[in-house]
């Protein structure tokens, strides 16, 4: 692995750690590092569907558009919307002559081993770049089993921390690992062979978890990729007003999809062509939301879901751009087990409890658990994989419950922590 200091932003030129050799294409590429300015959006081939692609047997959309502006660059690109359920994964790999590259961004549920086990299926020998968005165990998931199996050699993640059994286990792989670790900042570019990184969020860190997603732009020839991690509305907007040169072909969806982000003056900036959502099928929180749904259907660009199509692969050789997906099907919201419940937990459950017993939150199953008032399927996994709690109010480091909830719970007398 070799490291090269070559722009006034950080910028790194990394020596790929290798994959078997991808479909090889040819050619272009654009610097959004020193000219965002000049990025141009391609307009595609496709009549507009309502953001509905199908075909007979899988989707292929090609982007072709030669008169956009960019610099030369050779090789290829493969990036690979990874279907791990209700998380995040994305991987691309990067050809340029005899160097390849690879870079995870996220990696997948705790629960899971799909995505290690996609990374195997890749014959991948290694990672250059693996990089948690966020500390949320939907993103960082399997980072510590990725660490332990493929030699790794840059680490990056947002540099908030969190309590969780997960984020400790990344931790400490990371510490037996020889990959060097960074938390990148906006305005931060790096080089990877003809593939640019610009981070475009966090400037500083404010302790969310969500806001403090680290989000990057990368650019390769005459198409650019937008990924946010779960960074929400607020976040957006700070992105906006920092890099008022958003243009991109592609948009991964924040937050999975959730009505939290994708505002509206965000898709005008980024003014994408494609847009990706990461979605679990059938998720309790009824990602992707409706109304960001609605939102992008109203923009009539070409949207893809891992929970309808499988995983996403978009190839380019800087000027061609194609898409396949594993299945064909159409966009549709996701169903909100409770509809005044903007995370989609109940706040009711089927799940009774004898009189005089009560939950104890460090022990409980996961069905015993959906016993408390405001904890449905999806908060009952982020409790359990927070344990252990010293008192019930601790169950604010759930995102979804807050001071208000808290006094639900607490007046309700199910949940405790009994004593050992």
């Amino acid at each position: 692995m070799k490291q090269v200091i070559t722009a006034l932003t950080v910028i790194f030129t990394l020596s790929a750690c290798g994959t078997e050799d991808p479909p090889q294409s040819n050619e272009t590429a654009s610097d959004p590092a020193e000219n965002k300015a000049e990025q141009n959006t391609n307009t595609q081939n496709d009549e507009p569907d309502n953001g509905v692609p199908s075909d007979e047997n899988h989707t292929n959309d090609q982007n072709e558009d030669s008169s956009a502006a960019g610099d030369s660059a050779s090789g290829t690109l493969e990036v690979h919307f990874i279907d791990a359920g209700q998380a995040d994964a994305t991987l691309f790999l990067h050809e340029e002559g005899d160097d390849q590259f690879s870079i995870l961004y996220d990696t997948g549920d705790w629960r899971q081993t799909d995505v290690v086990s996609y990374l195997h299926d890749e014959d991948l020998e290694g990672i250059d770049i693996l990089i948690g968005s966020h500390p949320h165990a939907d993103h960082i998931g399997q980072m510590d089993i990725i660490l332990n199996e493929f030699d790794v050699s840059e680490v990056w993640m947002s540099g908030d921390d969190h309590t969780s059994a997960t984020y400790e286990r990344v931790l400490d792989a990371i510490e037996n690992t020889d990959a060097v670790y960074d938390e990148p900042r906006a305005g931060d570019a790096f080089e990877v062979g003809d593939l640019v990184i610009d981070i475009i969020h966090p400037e500083t860190l404010t302790g969310d978890l969500h806001e403090g997603s680290l989000s990057m732009r990368l650019s390769f020839g005459e198409h650019s990729f937008v990924l946010t991690g779960d960074a929400e509305i607020e976040s957006e907007q700070e992105i906006i007003d920092r890099y008022p040169e958003l243009s991109s072909t592609v948009l991964h969806l924040g937050h999975h999809g959730s009505h939290t982000s994708t505002s509206e003056d965000f898709l005008n900036a980024v003014a994408p062509e494609f847009a990706i959502i990461s979605a679990g099928a059938d998720n309790s929180f009824g990602h992707p939301h409706s109304e960001v749904v609605d939102r992008i259907q109203k923009h009539n660009m070409k949207t893809y879901g891992t929970y309808v199509h499988g995983t996403i692969l978009v190839y380019s050789d800087g000027e061609m751009l194609e898409i396949e997906t594993e299945q064909t099907g159409e966009i549709t919201p996701g169903t909100r087990e409770d509809s005044s419940d903007p995370e989609g937990d109940d706040s009711g459950s089927s799940v009774t409890v004898p009189d005089g017993d009560c939950v104890d939150i460090n022990s409980a199953s996961h069905e015993e658990l959906q016993a408390i008032m405001h904890i449905g399927e999806g908060r009952a996994g982020d409790l359990i994989e927070q344990r252990p709690y010293d008192q019930v109010n601790q169950l604010t480091r759930i995102h979804g419950i807050g001071e208000g909830r808290i006094r639900d719970i607490q007046d309700e007398g199910i949940a405790c922590v009994e004593e050992e």
